[in-house]
């Protein structure tokens, strides 16, 4: 739980990345700022353009503003066990909170609603608050019109329209909404944004409603939170992160974001920003992972049908059976664009949607893919024959194409290469597959696969270690090191002691490590195509707290963990990297992060007896 004042005091327009909490309805996600304020929201989708958007932009994205019009300190927390976040706000005549929720619908027929509600209750003595709603339609390209209508404000664009309803006065103030009102200590106003189009209508939304729906989104995230196995040590820090994991699912599909924004900067004024508002094989497929570990299948099988029914793992794409990345909806067109007309957050331009690197070549994503199939196959149900069909078409294009040079997991636009990591991943492809294979008794070319298996381990053996370094490295012939072949002993390619391996976790502790964070790679060594540096990778992290207690360096390994639960925000969120001063930068919250998280706790509880 953080404690704020409200307001950026350094004169900043924008609030920390770190300064926001998440809540979410499975179908599209806000954001809201430590101070009261929704500054991101995409409806009706993660991938929609944003309605508010001033993360990214103070002046044209468009926010919710809602917070006391006095002075007031303001702390941030979940209802325990939820996805329900509470903005408390304490000042001088009264203590107040926001309490704000997207509920979660069911296969009604108001599945569309997508309903935001923010509840203000003040809970000692009185408090005047001030709201303001300011949509900025298509990231802040659309005009609208706003119009009163009956019990309703309506704004209208071109592509959609939303009302807000409240149960305190609204004025129209230009394109925006106003209202100023005061709460005594047990009274509760209520501000409801709904999505209207021709099959949903118009709804006002009552004190007694929005409190009949405050408890069924609490109930529901309960009842689904308490399906987890977990008891161990991190209970808190877990089940946030599996909270939050399952806030990034598109339930329509099953499908699971890489995170639900666009353009937050790996460095400020720099230029690595991208849009991960899509489905990563890679990150879906260890996402996959880290549930199972918990004990939730259901999110497990979604995610098959997902493969099954968007992906087509039969299907020749471009650079071959599989996409790195698809749509929510399973689409494979994710064009790159920039909107110039934003200028980022902290000025970090370009703001970009869409992704360029939906056509790279990444050759690790099938290891990733049928690992977790595998997993899925001994933790959740058995795998059917039609699925097993798929699991071989892809292991067969591996063998045959295993040994050629790719982008690698962290999409470099440098070039291609041959990276020991997605050798390592086509190894885990083909052995995972094997396991299934003889496990089931199922039908496999198994002395293909084993050829094929063994001819990746040699080369690696071979040619992915360096005398010089006496560590394994970034790519075949090479002297450069990466920090992902800290997954070598944790997908078995290795053992955790074996002395090769020991050798390349100090030479990663030595150049690569920095009080427990881990850089991907020493950038002035293997330019990667873009200008720029960034932070250490929170992923890299976590898996090295892994590898740590692998080896047996259990002290070590806590010590790693614990600092690293220091550099989540005051609600457990963790995005992509942690800058050179401890704050969060990239993407936010990352999928990647929150999964790695669970692995190593997992790993390191059992570990810890």
């Amino acid at each position: 739980m953080g404690t704020s004042e409200i307001g950026r005091p350094d004169g900043s327009r924008y609030l920390p990345i770190a300064e926001h909490g998440l809540i979410g309805d499975l179908r599209t996600v806000a954001l809201v700022g430590s101070n009261g304020t929704i500054d991101w929201y995409c409806c009706p989708r993660f991938d929609s353009p944003s309605v508010f958007g001033s993360i990214l932009d103070a002046d044209r994205g468009g926010s919710f503003e809602l917070a006391p019009s006095v002075q007031a300190k303001a702390r941030q927390f979940y209802f325990p066990d939820t996805n329900v976040l509470i903005t408390r706000f304490s000042a001088l005549d009264g203590v107040g909170e926001v309490q704000d929720f997207m509920p979660v619908v069911d296969g009604s027929r108001e599945v569309d609603r997508h309903r935001l509600i923010r509840r203000v209750v003040c809970v000692r003595g009185t408090l005047p608050f001030r709201a303001r709603m300011a949509p900025r339609f298509g990231y802040g390209a659309e005009p609208h019109t706003v119009r009163r209508c009956e019990r309703h404000v309506l704004f209208e664009s071109p592509s959609q329209a939303l009302t807000l309803t409240s149960t305190c006065p609204l004025e129209i103030d230009g394109l925006d909404v106003r209202s100023e009102f005061k709460l005594t200590e047990g009274e509760t106003a209520v501000f409801a944004v709904d999505r209207v189009d021709g099959s949903v209508e118009m709804r006002s939304c009552p004190l007694e409603e929005a409190e009949r729906q405050f408890h069924a989104t609490v109930a529901f995230w309960r009842r689904w939170l308490a399906a987890s196995r977990y008891r161990g040590r991190w209970r808190e820090m877990v089940h946030r992160s599996a909270l939050t994991l399952k806030l990034l699912t598109y339930a329509p599909t099953g499908g699971i974001v890489a995170a639900p924004t666009t353009s937050l900067p790996e460095q400020l004024g720099g230029e690595r920003n991208w849009d991960y508002r899509y489905v990563w094989i890679r990150d879906a497929a260890f996402c996959v992972y880290a549930l199972l570990r918990l004990g939730f299948t259901d999110e497990a099988e979604a995610f098959m049908d997902f493969l099954s029914e968007h992906v087509g793992m039969g299907e020749e794409c471009a650079s071959g059976p599989l996409q790195i990345m698809y749509g929510i909806d399973g689409r494979r067109e994710l064009p790159e664009r920039e909107l110039p007309h934003l200028e980022g957050y902290e000025r970090s331009a370009p703001v970009r949607v869409g992704n360029g690197a939906v056509d790279q070549l990444q050759l690790d994503i099938y290891g990733a893919l049928i690992d977790s199939i595998y997993l899925f196959d001994k933790w959740g149900r058995p795998i059917s024959s039609d699925r097993w069909d798929e699991v071989s078409t892809l292991v067969e294009w591996v063998c045959d194409h295993w040994d050629q040079p790719d982008e690698g997991i962290w999409e470099t636009r440098g070039g291609r290469k041959d990276f020991v990591y997605s050798r390592l991943m086509c190894w885990v492809a083909i052995e995972r597959a094997m396991r299934m294979a003889i496990h089931r008794g199922l039908p496999a070319d198994l002395a293909r696969w084993r050829q094929a298996r063994d001819a990746i381990y040699r080369e690696i053996m071979r040619r992915g270690w360096s005398p010089r370094l006496r560590a394994f490295v970034q790519y075949l012939d090479g002297d450069v090191l990466d920090s992902s072949v800290l997954m070598m002993p944790l997908a078995k390619f290795v053992s955790p002691v074996d002395p090769k391996w020991l050798s390349t976790l100090e030479a990663l502790r030595r150049q690569l490590v920095s009080d427990s964070l881990v850089y991907r790679y020493d950038g002035s060594m293997t330019p990667d195509g873009l200008s720029g540096a960034e932070g250490t990778f929170s992923i890299c992290s976590f898996w090295y707290v892994e590898a740590l207690t692998r080896a047996g360096r259990l002290d070590d390994a806590q010590l790693a963990f614990e600092k690293m639960l220091t550099y989540a925000n005051h609600l457990g969120l963790y995005a992509e990297e942690v800058g050179h001063t401890g704050e969060q930068l990239g993407n936010f919250p990352q999928a990647f992060t929150h999964l790695s998280l669970i692995s190593a706790a997992f790993t390191l509880d059992h570990a810890l007896g």
